[in-house]
Parts: structure tokens; sequence; C-alpha cells
């Protein structure tokens, strides 16, 4: 008899997952969702708002792609899982059996308890629903207010412009994303947004959310004390894991589920995987808690093998990630984080226009390449994983980065000024 397998949650991790599931097995495999009944490509939501997609292209599938692949698609909530039995129970009272479950909710909006925050217009910006509301509630608004200065608060800005609304930016950092990024790379983003006609509000935070008529937003109090006038309130302070139904279950919890290195929690049969899933040990250089779209589809692939019995453990490689500020392009490889480690050094190269720049780092000791920030280039992938493999000495880097150049043919190129740079600022090392 064929093993079942139930799947919460059709983000890129559970999705994944039931791709590789049935790749490798005749699992009877059925993925629980209460978002949408398809999947979709999350981060195109802010495409649909601006008129540059449409919900249907952002499905990586036909809808026949899953009755063809016999993968089961439920829309519904799911209210409980009982582990004692391999039985989790729907909203509509349905209860179905499972030999395996995967845990795969992803995240929720972070809300700290501000007078107002559940007001009309105030929401955060996480999935298909939250897009609706926001085309709900920014309909013939003025302006708007965006609290939090992470990769989702800068899209929502940029969304939000696109449809004419002047934007109200609060950051209670001194400086955008400088928990991540160095000083330089932070600032170069704060006068793009700026340059973008954002009321960019660094070191200010958000006090109290307030409505004349007790049902929606008016104005928001900032910790500063200034009252600002606004039809809407995007809340992008980072998202928590999804994962207050599994109270109860005997699935261990912290601000995730609790996993090991192949996915499995606690409990045997049940694996957890994506934005929900936190690692009892992180590995080296690791977070517990990897909410990126890559790793996701990773966690997706590695935890199929383990159902199936292929026993994998969790191999993910060097950290990388990518992003866009309005017209700025970043991308990272290694770790290269907002301040050096006593053991690294680094150097930063910004183009006259301030429209590229480039942050190399390498360890002190052994002069080997740890990592690149690149904003307005584009690095081949390939290239910038080989170095940091083969621990190549920085200088060979520096003097070879026109084989990772992934720019169109026509493009400027910034190696030769880079290279000569970091040679005039006496950073070239003798190896």
């Amino acid at each position: 008899m064929s093993k079942k397998v139930i799947i919460i949650g059709n983000g890129i991790a559970g999705i994944t997952c039931a791709r590789h599931i049935r790749k490798q097995s005749i699992f009877d495999i059925t993925v629980i969702s209460s978002e949408s009944k398809y999947f979709y490509s999350r981060t195109a939501l802010m495409y649909i708002y601006m008129g540059h997609m449409k919900h249907e292209h952002t499905k990586p599938y036909e809808d026949s792609f899953w009755e063809n692949n016999r993968i089961n698609l439920v829309q519904a909530h799911v209210e409980q899982i009982s582990s004692a039995d391999n039985n989790i129970q729907l909203n509509d009272g349905t209860n179905l059996n499972y030999d395996f479950l995967v845990i795969a909710t992803g995240s929720k909006s972070n809300k700290f308890g501000w007078p107002g925050q559940d007001l009309q217009g105030v929401q955060g910006l996480y999935n298909l629903q939250d897009l609706q509301t926001m085309e709900q509630h920014t309909k013939d608004i003025k302006h708007a207010v965006v609290v939090g200065g992470g990769l989702i608060g800068i899209e929502t800005v940029e969304m939000l412009l696109s449809r004419n609304i002047t934007v109200s930016f609060l950051i209670r950092e001194r400086s955008f994303w400088d928990t991540v990024l160095p000083d330089e790379e932070s600032r170069m983003i704060n006068k793009i947004i700026q340059h973008h006609k954002v009321d960019l509000q660094l070191g200010t935070e958000l006090k109290e959310i307030k409505s004349h008529n007790g049902a929606k937003v008016t104005s928001v109090i900032t910790g500063n004390g200034e009252e600002i006038n606004c039809g809407f309130v995007a809340l992008t302070v980072g998202v928590s894991p999804n994962i207050s139904f599994i109270n109860n279950s005997g699935v261990e919890t912290d601000r995730g589920v609790l996993i090991d290195h192949n996915f499995r929690t606690n409990i045997k049969n049940i694996f957890a995987i994506g934005d929900c899933a936190q690692f009892k040990t992180p590995l080296d250089g690791r977070k517990p808690l990897e909410q990126v779209w890559y790793t996701g589809k990773l966690h997706g692939e590695t935890a199929a093998k383990n159902i199936v019995g292929l026993n994998a453990e969790y191999l993910p490689g060097h950290w990388f990630n990518s992003a866009k500020f309005f017209d700025l392009e970043y991308q990272t490889y290694g770790l290269v984080l907002a301040q050096k480690a006593d053991n690294e050094d680094w150097f930063w190269w910004q183009d006259k226009k301030g429209e590229k720049g480039i942050r190399i780092l390498w360890d002190k000791n052994t002069l080997s390449f740890k990592g690149i920030n690149a904003f307005g280039i584009r690095l081949r992938h390939e290239i910038c994983n080989d170095w940091l493999n083969d621990k190549t000495p920085v200088n060979t880097v520096v003097h070879q980065l026109r084989k990772a150049n992934f720019d169109p043919e026509f493009f400027k190129g910034y190696e030769k000024e880079f290279a000569a740079a970091f040679n005039h600022q006496n950073i070239l090392i003798k190896n």
C-alpha cells in the first residue's frame, strides 16, 4: 500500500518537496494551503500590484500539472495536528491520516502591539490575501507610511510610488538595512531612496496609529512626536514563523519548528521546511532560521529524499542572495556582514556616479577570498562559488573579476577601475 504524505503549505519549500517526492516514489501526495489552491511565485506579488504581471503569470506550472503528476491539492486551513494517531484536522471538520507530514507553512508579518495596528488600511505584505487588501485600501489615497527598513519595506515603497502615492518611510535604524550591510552600502541605498522623492526618516520609530472614526487609519504618530497624515500603513518589520496551529501537537518548537539537518522534528515521521523551520544546531556561518527563496527550495529537495528513504543531509553550500533596490541590483556571495571579524579585512569601491559598488572580503591570515557584495553589477554565481570553494587568493580575484562579469556585452566595464583603486589604497597583497 502506498505511503501517504501530507504537506501543509504550498510555497517554494512545500511544492519543491512534493515534486521531488513524486520524482522518486509512487507515494500518495496531498498539498494543503488556505492561501491559494495553486502554487505561485511569492516574489512576484509586487509586480502584480505595479501592473507588470497578472496573477496567472506568476504560476510556474499549468493548472493541469498537479493532476497529471498525481499531486492532490486541497484549499483549506489546518486546525490541529494529532501526532499520536498521525492525523490532521481541517477547518471544515475533515480529518486526514498520513504516514509522513511536512510542515511548510512559511511566515507571517510581525506586529508589535502598536495602538491602532488592527485598523483598516494597516497591514503587512506577505501573501496573496495581503496583496488583495492592499489593492482595496490604497485606492484613491494620496499618502502612505511604510514602517520597517528591510527588503519587503523597500519593495512596498516602490509599489506605492508606482501608483503615484507619496510615501514616508520610517526606519528605526540609523541607516537603511544597516544590520545587514556595511555603512557604505547602506548609505548608497539611502541616496537611492531619497532620489525617488521618498520621505526617508531614519532613526524613527512608530509610536501609534490613529483613526478619526475608529475604523480606517488616518495618521501615525512617530516616536519623535510627529503626526503624519496617511491613508495606508504598511508594517514591514520582518516576519516570524507561522506555527501557532502546532500548539499541543507534540512537535517541539522555539521561534520555529525545531529540526535536525535531515529536516526531521522530534517526531520521526514529521518534517518541517522553509521559513517556519528552525535548525536545532545551525551549520557554521548559517542562521537557525533561513527565510530565503533558494534555501526553501533546497529544504524541499533534501526533505523529499529523506521521506523516500535516501537519508540526505542538508548541504546548502556558500551563502548567497540577491535583491533589487529600485533600479539598483544587489548580489552577495559568502558571508559579508555589517561588521568584519577580527581576522578579516575588506575593500570598498564605488564609481563616481554612485551607480556601482563592490566590497571584497578576505581572510587576513591566509589572504583567501571570503566574500563579495556587488551593487549595479551582475556576477556569475558559478565563478564566485568556485573562488569560495578554492579559497582563491584575494589578489587573483581582484584581477580576474572580468571572469565573473555577467553584464550585457556593451555595458561599461568596471574591473580596471576597481583594481586600480584597490592597488592605489595599498591594499595589494603579496601572495
